[in-house]
């Protein structure tokens, strides 16, 4: 079983990507069990790692964005650039880090927190 740090990172970071996806009007149920795909993915890693915690919440964004990338397309957009016809997806930075950020790579900007989208 996992300790209570780690499920803490695991519940977190599954809220603040939902959070995310509803934001922007995907969590529908499919999407929902690629999060929790993701989760259990994670949950395995910092079984490994637990000193990773900090990290799992951009892990999980980023695999939630490939996943997402299969099944749905690029997501999630930058709201920005889309409105000037130049349609992209956001990009998590650090890759490898903690506190992440969505960011806009076309123009280098920080647009919000994971789970922080609007």
């Amino acid at each position: 079983m996992a300790s209570p740090q780690i499920e803490t990172a695991l519940h977190n970071a599954r809220a603040l990507i939902l959070a995310d996806l509803t934001a922007r009007d995907v969590a529908d149920a499919a999407i929902v069990s690629l999060v929790e795909d993701a989760v259990t993915h994670r949950r395995w890693w910092l079984e490994q790692w637990p000193d990773g915690s900090e990290f799992v919440l951009g892990l999980i964004a980023q695999d939630v964005q490939d996943a997402l990338l299969e099944s749905y397309g690029r997501w999630p957009l930058c709201a920005a650039c889309a409105a000037e016809d130049d349609p992209h997806a956001l990009g998590v930075e650090p890759e490898l880090g903690a506190d992440p950020h969505w960011v806009c790579g076309k123009k280098g900007v920080v647009v919000a927190p994971v789970g922080g989208l609007s």
